[in-house]
């Protein structure tokens, strides 16, 4: 197969596994950055150039892409679906996974259990908006934050209308959630590709630290999830349409609570913590998908795509 990866340093760890892993399964890869791919549109008319040339045939177009590219990512992928090009992560699906708000609004309308979450825009409406989500301490975190940024903890109801203000005054949009104390600064990350969960870490914040990021100093070891928790890790990933998803959940007295679903989750942590070639399970899952999509009717394909 010939096999794009959409991202914009190849010399980034996940990257660079992705091409020795399809490499490695005898197909043609290339690293494509979005941002140097440029389109024409027109009825029925789909075209693509990179770097001053046709893009040429592809087969499968994995998206690695970043929460500074977005926008115009996210439409170079949805052109090269629309070309007829698979992809494990479509574009709505990426955006979907993107915005936590509506990514949280999709999982509680599935049932999926989370930390309770409030939203508000109007500054007089803050006071009950803390009211409606109980008392401190309260985790603060930009909407479409990535690798912990954008997350504080507020141990005081004070504390928290502080932030929101600060946030506001930044015209950021905001989540509020309840702090899980019972979790003890840990959470899990749950590789989903496909239909299985093919590894999960716990990760561990650094001391004095709440947010466990490994970006954020944690640490991370391989763990043995529960048959519920890797339940809420498939549904969360269908839910949203990810073929390859990192799903973190926090494991609290209640059960297992989804945190947030990355559409370009980070093999360097999980495959050092792990010791899986996750890497080689997303190229395989590739090969599966671009099968099925070869053997689907064109007729039914466009419409998919459309």
């Amino acid at each position: 197969m010939k096999i794009a990866i959409l991202s914009r340093n190849a010399r980034l760890y996940s990257t660079q596994r992705l091409v020795e892993a399809a490499r490695k399964r005898k197909h043609t890869v290339k690293v494509i950055d979005p941002m140097r791919c440029y389109m024409s549109i027109g009825p029925q008319s789909f075209a693509m150039h990179f770097k001053g040339k046709p893009l040429g045939h592809l087969d499968v177009v994995i998206p690695r892409i970043g929460t500074s590219s977005t926008f115009y990512g996210t439409a170079v992928l949805r052109q090269l679906e629309l070309m007829g090009v698979y992809t494990p992560n479509p574009s709505d699906a990426v955006l979907r996974a993107r915005d936590k708000l509506r990514s949280l609004q999709l999982m509680a309308a599935q049932g999926v259990d989370m930390p309770k979450t409030a939203v508000g825009d109007n500054p007089d409406d803050t006071a009950d908006l803390l009211d409606m989500l109980g008392d401190p301490p309260h985790v603060i975190k930009l909407n479409e934050g990535t690798q912990g940024q954008g997350v504080v903890l507020a141990e005081k109801r004070a504390a928290s209308q502080s932030v929101i203000e600060a946030f506001r005054g930044l015209y950021a949009n905001f989540l509020v959630q309840e702090f899980v104390r019972e979790a003890n600064g840990q959470d899990l990350r749950c590789f989903v590709v496909g239909n299985e969960v093919v590894a999960a870490m716990q990760r561990s914040s650094a001391p004095g630290e709440f947010r466990a990021n490994l970006h954020r100093g944690g640490t991370a070891e391989a763990v043995e999830l529960t048959d519920e928790e890797r339940r809420v890790a498939l549904r969360a990933a269908a839910t949203l349409g990810l073929g390859v998803a990192g799903v973190d959940l926090l494991r609290s007295a209640r059960g297992p609570l989804l945190l947030e679903v990355n559409a370009s989750p980070g093999l360097e942590g999980i495959e050092a913590s792990t010791g899986v070639d996750v890497a080689d399970a997303i190229i395989r899952h590739c090969e599966t998908g671009a099968g099925a999509e070869r053997m689907t009717p064109p007729k039914r394909r466009r419409k998919k795509a459309a």
